[in-house]
């Protein structure tokens, strides 16, 4: 059996751990940097990788495809559709990363799931921007459009800090993403979803609002109650995704708890110290039992 891993750093902690545990079952692993994607159209090999054909791998899995202009970006989205095409299995789906990655079509996607999310506007004018931070309650998280991490996310509970960075986005020609403020008592739970079941859970906590533990946060082992797992099932659904992070979090006003966003190539290095789980034994398991 032939895998491709697409990445940026072969020596990432997650690549190393698929690499391992793939070529520990007999399986041929080899890592796909995106920016060396060379596709033919009526020659072959239809798409390879420094001279090597990836069209007849049987299963790509797709850990980071990497930022740049919006055209390489499509281009090396396009060549995992056309994957896709040839038969080659790709995990996450192409179609399904593009919907997560977009913070805006996430949304509107678990709004007509019916799953409970931040209130959001999104908007591209200024003056549509100062009418939403009021509309919202004049507490608010501003969040790049695209990204993960939590990096680029900012908190504006002032009206005149909102103004400044509003209009530095301007500038800059962005788009205004504001949501809510949901508090939360610095904690938000990830729940660990692969092929529609819950295989480990962790409680993050922040000395800030932000809780993501490459800002800092630290994990915590934490069982999901039943409903918040079917929650983050039909979540993961309705994205399309095959396996998932998802963010919840509980409002501390009022108990409920909202989903926050899903993540498409979610890392599990945090997650795995707090679970006994083996979480890439559980993700190639999924895998293997596709191509089966």
């Amino acid at each position: 059996m032939k895998i491709g891993i697409v990445a940026s750093d072969r020596k990432e902690w997650h690549v190393q751990q698929l690499l391992g545990e793939l070529r520990e079952r007999g399986s041929e692993a080899y890592i796909l940097p995106a920016t060396r994607f060379l596709s033919r159209v009526e020659g072959k090999p239809r798409v390879s990788v420094d001279g090597y054909a990836v069209d007849d791998y049987d299963a790509v899995i797709v850990r980071k495809v990497p930022g740049g202009t919006a055209e390489r970006v499509f281009y090396r989205m396009d060549v995992l559709h056309r994957l896709e095409d040839l038969g080659v299995y790709v995990i996450n789906p192409a179609e399904a990363i593009e919907r997560a990655v977009d913070k805006y079509y996430t949304s509107t996607l678990l709004e007509d799931a019916g799953i409970r999310t931040p209130r959001t506007i999104v908007t591209e004018r200024f003056r549509e921007a100062v009418a939403a931070f009021k509309e919202l309650g004049g507490d608010v998280v501003v969040k790049p459009l695209f990204g993960s991490l939590g990096m680029g996310m900012t908190r504006l509970n002032d009206l005149d800090v909102a103004y400044r960075v509003f209009r530095a986005l301007e500038v800059a020609q962005g788009v205004y993403y504001l949501q809510e403020f949901v508090p939360h008592g610095s904690e938000d739970i990830r729940a660990f979803i692969i092929g529609g079941e819950v295989v480990a859970s962790m409680l993050r906590t922040g000395e800030g609002w932000k809780t993501n533990i490459s800002a800092g946060g630290y994990a915590k082992p934490y069982e999901l109650e039943r409903d918040l797992a079917e929650i983050s099932v039909i979540a993961t659904e309705a994205i399309g995704l095959e396996y998932s992070g998802v963010d919840l979090l509980r409002s501390e006003e009022d108990g409920q708890v909202y989903v926050i966003e899903l993540n498409s190539t979610p890392g599990w290095q945090g997650l795995q110290t707090v679970t006994e789980r083996n979480i890439v034994a559980a993700l190639v398991d999924h895998i293997y039992s596709r191509l089966s």
